[in-house]
């Protein structure tokens, strides 16, 4: 900063006390000084021109800064230019009229690069927002995600307070658009979910029916067709629709709580029954053996009392594991082929009148007879089916002996 005194070179004080300051388009009246000498007037007036220096020299300090407010800058620069004309001040007038005018100059190109790169960031600002609209638009019409749909919405809001620099009017235009897509969805969504609790309502009464079914069902010993009937359920309950996560889960355990008795009961008792049908082989492969250990050809008609009585004990004992029971008739067969054949072959040596095992087998055959008529008679079911069994199986020996004679 140059000193006062070079500054009050460009002012005089005449002999009646008026102040003028020096320019290059001559002197001007700028005051009064009655107060003191003439170089104090002088200094005065140099101060206030000092003062309008340094007020030149803060405003093109924050000009030169990039966080100023340049056309704050530009309008208090150019209300300095309009008042240095009468400003009353002594001072290098002309100098700061030059200043003034350059500083004007470079506060109105940066004033026209801060508008510019506002206008961009408005533009970019603008063009974010539209693309949040876009966006919202576009998840407003689909039909699923409803979740992650809401929660992006949630997000966009969140954007779109974050971006500054849009005008008021093109702001509140685009809002509308976008709140009326974010509208859209929340109507969209609140339908769809309206009509999902409508279904969901009547699914859970036709799994609580499901339930009731199986439930009943639960305590069946009609194996077969009760467990088709649950297959059945199962079929139907797929078909039927979900609940929501937590109502189908406990829905779902108690459906499968009531099959599970069934099928485990069932194969409690096929298990029960396997162990039976085990025995039974157990005990025919044992009568088995002893068969197949019969001496037939030293004593056919000892061996064919023995096969008799094996037979009687064979049908007594009950059924057998399926993929057994035709090997085990197969070995029984052979054993009474044997026996056939051996008898055949002792009943040639002998006549038929004299043959005292054919005689035997009428005996038999007319005894066994009696035994029907009498099981009949006392009207015992199972002793009259045994009965039909034994009279069968010696009228098949006696027909076959007599056939071979």
């Amino acid at each position: 900063m140059s000193d006062l005194g070079d500054w009050t070179r460009f002012g005089r004080i005449d002999a009646d006390g008026t102040v003028y300051v020096k320019t290059s388009s001559g002197e001007r009246a700028v005051g009064s000084w009655q107060a003191g000498t003439t170089d104090e007037g002088l200094a005065h007036f140099a101060r206030k021109y000092a003062d309008l220096v340094v007020e030149v020299d803060l405003i093109a300090s924050r000009l030169n800064s990039d966080s100023a407010d340049v056309e704050q800058a530009a309008q208090q620069l150019r209300k300095l230019r309009e008042g240095l004309d009468s400003a009353a001040v002594v001072g290098d007038v002309d100098a700061l009229a030059t200043r003034l005018d350059e500083l004007s100059k470079h506060a109105d190109e940066r004033v026209e690069e801060f508008k510019a790169v506002k206008e961009a960031e408005r533009a970019d600002a603008i063009a974010a927002k539209e693309a949040l609209v876009a966006e919202a638009e576009e998840i407003s019409q689909r039909d699923s995600h409803w979740k992650a749909s809401g929660q992006r919405f949630r997000e966009m809001v969140e954007e779109w307070k974050s971006i500054h620099g849009v005008d008021r009017k093109t702001d509140q235009k685009l809002w509308r658009k976008f709140a009326a897509a974010r509208d859209a969805f929340t109507r969209r969504r609140g339908a769809y979910f309206s009509q999902l609790d409508a279904e969901r309502k009547v699914i859970a009464a036709k799994k609580e029916e499901l339930i009731a079914a199986a439930e009943e069902l639960s305590t069946s010993t009609d194996w077969g067709p009760t467990a088709d009937r649950l297959k059945a359920l199962m079929a139907e309950w797929k078909e039927a629709g979900r609940l929501a996560p937590d109502a189908e889960q406990k829905a779902w355990k108690r459906f499968r709580a009531a099959q599970d008795v069934f099928f485990n009961a069932r194969s409690e008792a096929f298990s029960a029954r396997d162990a039976e049908l085990e025995a039974h082989q157990a005990a025919k492969e044992e009568l088995l053996r002893e068969a197949e250990a019969l001496d037939i050809s030293a004593d056919p008609k000892a061996a064919q009392a023995a096969f008799r009585r094996i037979q009687g004990s064979w049908h007594e004992i009950g059924p057998v594991p399926r993929k057994h029971q035709a090997k085990l008739q197969r070995r029984l067969r052979n054993v009474e082929d044997k026996l056939r054949e051996a008898m055949d072959t002792a009943w040639r040596k002998v006549p038929v009148e004299e043959n005292p095992l054919l005689l035997q087998m009428k005996q038999q055959v007319a005894e066994a007879e009696e035994k029907l008529e009498r099981a009949k008679a006392e009207g015992d079911p199972k002793r009259v089916k045994k009965a039909e069994e034994d009279l069968a199986g010696k009228k098949q020996f006696l027909e076959l002996a007599e056939g071979a004679k």
